[in-house]
């Protein structure tokens, strides 16, 4: 004779998702458990729920019969049913959230979303500056203050080797070799990677160090190269405000973003002729796909040229 315990977990035979009960125990573990705002409680129910009407679409009545193969149909249905990818990634993390909390809950052995790629988002054409607003930013007149020497190496630096802004308010002194030009970094995952950045960022980094950084130390010391006048690295947002007024100052009407400088380093190699690998190598990407999004932009500048200048697209209203 079977134990209750034993019966409660029979499977259920009716036209009924048994998967019903067990999703109001997931939304209320969202709700309670994980603290989720509504927003996103509300998106992952409507995400949920519509797996579930494909599973009983498919006559799928056990959470258990859920395979990667028929993962991977309801994307595509949800592909074909018109929903961007953003929405389809914001499905699939809600379904892979889902099986997470069944396996804990000893419903289903395995997850079957764990072999499952996620689904790729559109992705945007980075926003660069052009060479003249670059020009114009790091050619900024000094003015003087210590600050000012620091800002305008700064800004020498991140465009000189594309760094990300963490990276370059995280530099130290032992980093940095001015006689051959070179900085270390340290970049996403504690990767290292050692990038040139050019006699121009030299020589502003090194006039800072001589001149400049120790009127901001006044006699303290620090491991960081570019420093405060309480010797401490500047934050992330102090530098984006630094940016903004000096693209101000510049005249420059779009206000850049520290990464707009590295995107513009990207860009500005590959009209010129740099191979991708190297521009991957002193980016600090993993995978050359996400150093690929540049030549897109390459591509972009050169249609523009094309339909501005190529005499035919004039003959043709």
């Amino acid at each position: 004779m079977k134990s209750r315990d034993a019966a409660s977990h029979a499977p259920q035979e009716s036209d009924s998702l048994p998967l019903a009960p067990l999703v109001a125990r997931y939304c209320d573990d969202l709700r309670i458990a994980r603290g989720l705002s509504r927003h996103t409680l509300s998106a992952y129910q409507r995400d949920v729920t519509e797996f579930q009407r494909y599973l009983r679409d498919q006559q799928i009545h056990d959470p258990a019969q859920v395979s990667p193969p028929l993962l991977a149909a309801f994307l595509e249905h949800l592909h074909r049913g018109g929903l961007a990818a953003s929405s389809r990634a914001r499905a699939l993390a809600a379904v892979r959230s889902l099986f997470r909390f069944l396996k804990q809950e000893g419903v289903v052995a395995a997850n079957p979303t764990v072999s499952l790629r996620s689904t790729s988002r559109a992705r945007h054409l980075p926003k660069t500056l052009s060479l003249e607003e670059v020009t114009s930013l790091l050619d900024l007149p000094h003015r003087g203050a210590p600050e000012d020497h620091r800002d305008r190496a700064m800004v020498e630096v991140l465009y000189a080797a594309g760094l990300r802004v963490s990276e370059l308010i995280a530099l130290r002194m032992d980093q940095c070799n001015f006689e051959v030009g070179y900085v270390g970094i340290t970049g996403k995952g504690d990767k290292q990677r050692v990038v040139p950045i050019g006699r121009p960022a030299v020589a502003e980094v090194q006039a800072y160090v001589m001149s400049a950084r120790p009127m901001l130390l006044k006699h303290r010391s620090s491991r960081f190269l570019f420093v405060t006048r309480r010797g401490t690295p500047l934050t992330r947002q102090a530098f984006w405000k630094l940016l903004r007024a000096r693209a101000q100052r510049a005249g420059i009407a779009r206000m850049p973003s520290p990464h707009m400088l590295r995107h513009s380093f990207a860009t500005h190699l590959l009209q010129r002729g740099a191979d991708l690998r190297s521009v991957q190598a002193m980016l600090g990407h993993a995978d050359i796909a996400t150093t690929q999004i540049y030549t897109h932009v390459d591509a972009a500048q050169l249609k523009k040229i094309h339909t501005a200048c190529f005499p035919r697209n004039k003959s043709r209203r």
